[in-house]
């Protein structure tokens, strides 16, 4: 696939290079495949990258989507905090089974197994790398999986909540991980290993995502996406209710400013934010 070659050839302009080849558009996109994950692109001139059952698609600013991995399934999906080119993943080849937990050096567009995982080959669904400690990371498969070593070895820290959707490292502690349920949001602060209810008991949580300076975001359904800080957790704020009857799964935080904001919902439209989440728009659109 020429996509895959200029991008694993040319490293950071390779990204760039790669969307012009086979250019599709994000609502053809969502015709023939689902978004599992999505990651700000902090290296050549794609904005997004979108963790697909088809593989990883880089997105340019006006809504092109190119394909610049190979087509697996890739589920949970994680950006490193530290590394503009390192992504980690986790999913299902094309012939079947599970992948275990994978990592990219070169944005996205070739993978390797880092380890097959506790017991692996896992399947994370939900995944994340905590930006308080990139090597510690932590993925969703019978109970929660937790490594110190950037993914080589991998331990269970202990059950997850009922009802477990979405996971999402602190900001600000290595230790501290939040789980949005179908019965509220949870957090545990000891790795995984106990867990209590934090805000909004009984009522389904789709996502949860962490930002700089302790920011924490959060979808209730019928309540809209909602923002708090670690530091102050019992305090909440509404920001939108602009998704209509769209539910986001995913959410992203441009590294580089707090205030863009990017979405998937269940129906693989992509959402952005340029006002830290108060207005919503199609990405591409502005």
């Amino acid at each position: 696939m020429k996509a895959i070659s200029l991008f694993a050839a040319a490293g950071l302009a390779g990204l760039a290079a790669a969307i012009p080849a086979s250019a599709e558009t994000l609502a053809e996109l969502a015709g023939h495949t689902h978004i599992h994950g999505i990651a700000v692109a902090r290296a050549g001139t794609a904005k997004l990258l979108l963790a697909t059952h088809n593989g990883l698609y880089a997105v340019d600013a006006a809504g092109n989507a190119t394909q610049v991995s190979a087509a697996q399934d890739y589920m949970g999906f994680s950006a490193d905090p530290a590394d503009p080119l390192t992504y980690y993943s986790s999913g299902h080849p094309a012939g079947g089974g599970n992948l275990g937990f994978l990592a990219s050096k070169d944005g996205g567009a070739s993978w390797t197994q880092v380890s097959p995982g506790l017991n692996g080959p896992v399947d994370y669904h939900t995944m994340d790398v905590s930006p308080a400690d990139p090597k510690t990371i932590y993925g969703a498969y019978d109970g929660l999986h937790l490594s110190h070593d950037g993914g080589k070895t991998w331990t269970n820290a202990g059950p997850l909540p009922e009802g477990l959707i979405d996971i999402a490292a602190s900001a600000l502690e290595r230790d501290r991980i939040f789980a949005a349920t179908q019965k509220g949001l949870f957090v545990s602060a000891d790795g995984g290993a106990s867990w209590s209810l934090l805000q909004f008991g009984g009522e389904p949580v789709s996502v949860v995502e962490t930002g700089a300076e302790g920011a924490l975001f959060a979808f209730v359904l019928e309540r809209g996406l909602v923002a708090a800080n670690e530091r102050t957790p019992g305090e909440w704020t509404v920001l939108s209710k602009d998704f209509g009857k769209a539910i986001p799964l995913h959410l992203a935080v441009d590294p580089t400013d707090g205030k863009r904001l990017y979405a998937a919902t269940h129906t693989s439209a992509v959402m952005e934010s340029d006002d830290g989440g108060a207005s919503w728009r199609e990405f591409g659109t502005k």
